[in-house]
């Protein structure tokens, strides 16, 4: 059965009323199902995390963008979404994710956990809007769908520029491995 769906009555439910409310606790629940996995392959005795900040991206400053933006926000907006779909393709290749996500060699045991989980196999996200915050990040509005149906609508993630490359940003991976509600094991390595 599909999110959002009522076969009984022939029709479809989507947004406010009876059926959205179950929609958003089935989410919950594919995310606990999704993210579980994650945090259990993760967890460390010391608590994860580095002791030192991620690396600063430098960026020359020109004339022709404002203080607000990348040089160029077009190629910029499309980099990011390109990088986005790759980084929530089910087909996408646990090294290439790395690639296209904030420190990506750091965060690859929360990745190796994500992609070897069969419902995480089946996350997708399709960028909406991305807003610049300044040269180096951005805020992305994205649809977050799994199995093809849309688990969490107008979602808010950010992404930054790393090394010459927009990458989904820790945070955003972090705030979905704590949607899933599993306060039982201590956070990501780097979360």
């Amino acid at each position: 059965m599909v999110l959002g769906s009522d076969l009984r009555r022939g029709k479809a439910t989507r947004g406010r009323g009876p059926g959205a409310a179950g929609r958003g606790t089935a989410f919950a629940a594919a995310l606990v199902l999704i993210f579980a996995p994650v945090l259990a392959a993760c967890s460390d005795g010391n608590g994860g995390g580095s002791a030192s900040a991620p690396p600063t991206p430098s960026v020359e400053k020109t004339t022709s963008a404002p203080a607000t933006a990348p040089a160029d926000p077009a190629a910029a907006k499309q980099e990011i979404s390109r990088n986005w779909q790759t980084f929530f393709d089910p087909k996408t290749s646990l090294s290439q994710k790395q690639k296209v996500l904030e420190n990506g060699e750091r965060m690859a045991p929360v990745l190796k956990a994500f992609s070897g989980d069969k419902r995480g196999g089946q996350v997708q996200a399709k960028v909406q809007k991305i807003e610049f915050t300044s040269p180096a990040g951005a805020t992305v509005t994205y649809t977050l769908t799994l199995n093809g149906a849309t688990a969490l609508p107008n979602a808010s993630g950010t992404s930054v520029e790393q090394n010459g490359t927009w990458k989904v940003s820790v945070n955003t991976l972090c705030a979905l491995v704590q949607l899933s509600g599993d306060a039982s094991h201590s956070p990501a390595p780097g979360c």
